[in-house]
């Protein structure tokens, strides 16, 4: 781990905390635009139920934001890096195999939440213009700031997060203070804090239960929250929520304030068609000022779901739940990458569910059914990792038990979003663990039909072979990337590319392995002499979120063995070798197809046919590795998987 890694995550900073409201907290930060207008609807305010709204906001966010996420599964990091990819690199220690299904289902649904988070957040804010312009259009300025926003993806959320973390405490303050204005003219509404209230608001509420699913957005953010905990730090997360949590608590209840003393009336007749208690506890003079800062603070929001998304998709990668992409790391800081594929991927998805829903209070609809996924999966898996370290289970039985009650019962009360636009962001839930699923399975079934051999068979013959003059030399260094484990074995198909295929004659054969660890960040290699002066092996230990840039890190292994005396990489050509210059390195992978003599079973085909089309939309294997694709050979073999054990053939004379 580089030290400014290590420091993000050890030390206590005001600019640490600064930056940290700057990434983190816009999701679960802008739901005051949204979360009581939710509860009321276009229903007659009645103070119970405001006191029941706030009541159930005030316990959620207490019992599911603070104690589950910011105590409880903050502790549960692997090396500083959060979300519930890095939760499942810490479990499957324990070796439960079927671990891996909360964790697909889990990352699927927080990546399909990074879909609409962005939209609704902005759409909330941008639709306060039509206080003063009703008929005015705000989907174009809706995906237009969208555009900027994942525009600016590229610099970095530390840049990103520098940028927006004074507009967010303005954001928060402003918040805070609105809310207490209010309260200082009907402090009753601190009543709400008994959670009496809360229980009373489901036997009053016209939705009655299912109310439940507009109380639930108040913690959406939650889960994004952990998942970003490699970008600002664990301690950096729990101060500011302090801060965070105080000016959310104080802007409901100041909304309660105002709605109770309105009792009777209807968000419609107190502010038109767009009647919003967040807007309406403003000053007439301060809405306009009121109006930008929630645009901007809106903006803001989306970026906690855009950089968890970054932080999935690079762990997924590491896992073989995802394809490989192209990763950029636009600052020193290692917990800080982008994904040009995966931000205009989440862009297009964005405008399309602008498009789709409109308005903001359509897409509330289809808000929150595939976070509560999400947060059930990290659940199951919390308990596991609770488990791992020995917590007594008198704590976890009722933890776990409780945990599951609430948010089996925030999806109870969510599955009556399905019909109403939910569907939406299940299908593209459903499509993720559809390629998660594929690649995973796919890489189980070819690791299964990948044949190893022992080097140990193949020594004289490698040897002869790199004496052979009778043979034209391939390469200086022939360089063959292995996924074999062991350090005596190599793939079969290493061989044959070597003594069948076309005989390659090189004067120094180097096997490379790389081991992905479970651990985010570590770069150690061993190096191993099985034939001197012919053949080494080179085991790459690197965590789950270090870059892959072997032709680098191979160069680094190359001088440190020259320097030690261990290899001579000089030419063997005579003319070269005299004047020291250093001979060609060729790097040789190996690209699959399946094979048309493959017998498979139907589900093998569905499986093995979608791998492979979905390979060809992801990096190449050159890219990948971080080769330089001017010293890399790709061939070509056949995967065989169930070849016919008799095709039937008849021999006639």
């Amino acid at each position: 781990m580089s030290t400014a890694h290590k420091n993000l995550h050890t030390k206590l900073t005001l600019g640490g905390l600064l930056i940290t409201l700057g990434i983190i907290y816009g999701d679960i930060g802008t739901s005051p635009l949204y979360v009581m207008k939710a509860i009321l609807g276009d229903h007659t305010i009645n103070a119970d139920i405001v006191l029941g709204g706030i009541s159930c906001v005030f316990w959620t966010l207490t019992l599911q934001t603070t104690i589950k996420y910011v105590i409880i599964t903050l502790s549960a990091d692997n090396h500083g890096e959060g979300g519930i990819f890095a939760l499942y690199a810490l479990v499957k220690k324990i070796k439960i195999k079927w671990l891996i299904v909360p964790a697909i289902i889990g990352g699927s649904a927080l990546l399909a939440d990074g879909i609409i988070t962005p939209p609704i957040s902005v759409s909330s804010a941008v639709e306060g213009i039509k206080t003063y312009y009703p008929q005015i259009n705000t989907i174009p300025i809706v995906i237009g700031i969208l555009f900027v926003l994942f525009t600016i993806q590229q610099f970095g959320t530390k840049l990103v997060g520098k940028f927006f973390a004074p507009m967010m405490l303005i954001w928060f303050s402003m918040l805070g203070i609105l809310g207490l204005l209010q309260i200082i003219k009907h402090p009753e509404v601190f009543k709400a804090f008994n959670p009496y209230y809360a229980y009373h608001l489901l036997s009053i509420h016209p939705d009655g239960f299912f109310v439940l699913g507009f109380v639930f957005l108040c913690t959406t953010g939650a889960e994004a929250l952990y998942s970003d905990m490699g970008h600002c730090g664990r301690k950096n997360i729990r101060i500011s929520w302090i801060f965070v949590k105080t000016t959310l608590v104080l802007n409901y209840f100041g909304q309660a304030a105002y709605l109770i003393h309105h009792e009777g009336a209807t968000l419609k007749s107190l502010g038109g068609s767009n009647g919003n208690p967040f807007y309406l506890i403003m000053a007439d003079w301060f809405q306009p000022i009121g109006i930008v800062i929630a645009t901007l603070a809106a903006v803001i929001a989306s970026q906690a779901l855009i950089s968890g998304s970054f932080t999935l998709i690079n762990e997924a990668m590491r896992l073989n739940f995802w394809p490989k992409v192209k990763i950029k790391y636009p600052t020193e800081l290692k917990g800080q990458l982008y994904i040009p594929s995966i931000n205009w991927l989440l862009f297009f998805g964005c405008v399309g569910i602008v498009l789709h829903f409109e308005e903001s209070g359509n897409m509330e609809h289809a808000y929150g059914l595939a976070i509560i996924l999400c947060m059930i999966m990290t659940t199951i898996l919390l308990n596991f990792y609770l488990i791992m370290k020995r917590v007594k289970l008198y704590f976890i039985v009722p933890l776990i038990t409780i945990y599951l009650a609430i948010e089996f019962s925030f999806l109870a009360a969510n599955i009556t979003k399905f019909s109403e636009g939910g569907y939406v962001t299940l299908i593209i839930a459903i499509i993720l663990i559809s390629v998660m699923t594929t690649w995973y399975l796919a890489k189980k079934i070819s690791k299964s039909y990948t044949k190893i051999v022992k080097i140990q068979d193949y020594k004289k013959v490698l040897m002869e072979l790199s004496a052979d003059l009778s043979i034209p030399k391939y390469a200086t260094h022939l360089v063959y990337m292995t996924n074999a484990n062991r350090i005596d074995e190599i793939e079969e198909k290493v061989m044959y590319s070597i003594l069948q295929k076309r005989p390659k004659r090189a004067d120094l054969y180097w096997f490379v392995h790389v081991n992905i660890l479970s651990e985010p960040y570590k770069t150690e290699y061993k190096v191993t002499e099985i034939i001197k002066d012919d053949l080494y092996r080179v085991d790459f230990n690197l965590g789950f979120r270090e870059p892959t840039k072997i032709s680098l890190m191979f160069r680094e292994v190359i001088k440190d063995m020259v320097k030690k005396g261990e290899v001579d990489v000089t030419s063997r050509y005579e003319s070269l070798n005299k004047n020291n210059i250093i001979g060609d390195f060729k790097f040789v992978l190996s690209e699959k197809f399946l094979s048309n003599d493959s017998d498979l079973r139907w589900h093998e085909k569905i499986i093995m046919n979608s791998y492979f089309f979905i390979k060809k939309l992801s990096l190449s294997e050159e890219g990948a590795f971080g080769l330089d694709s001017s010293s890399v050979k790709i061939e070509k073999f056949p995967m065989v998987l169930h070849p016919p054990e008799n095709i039937g053939l008849t021999r006639i004379k």
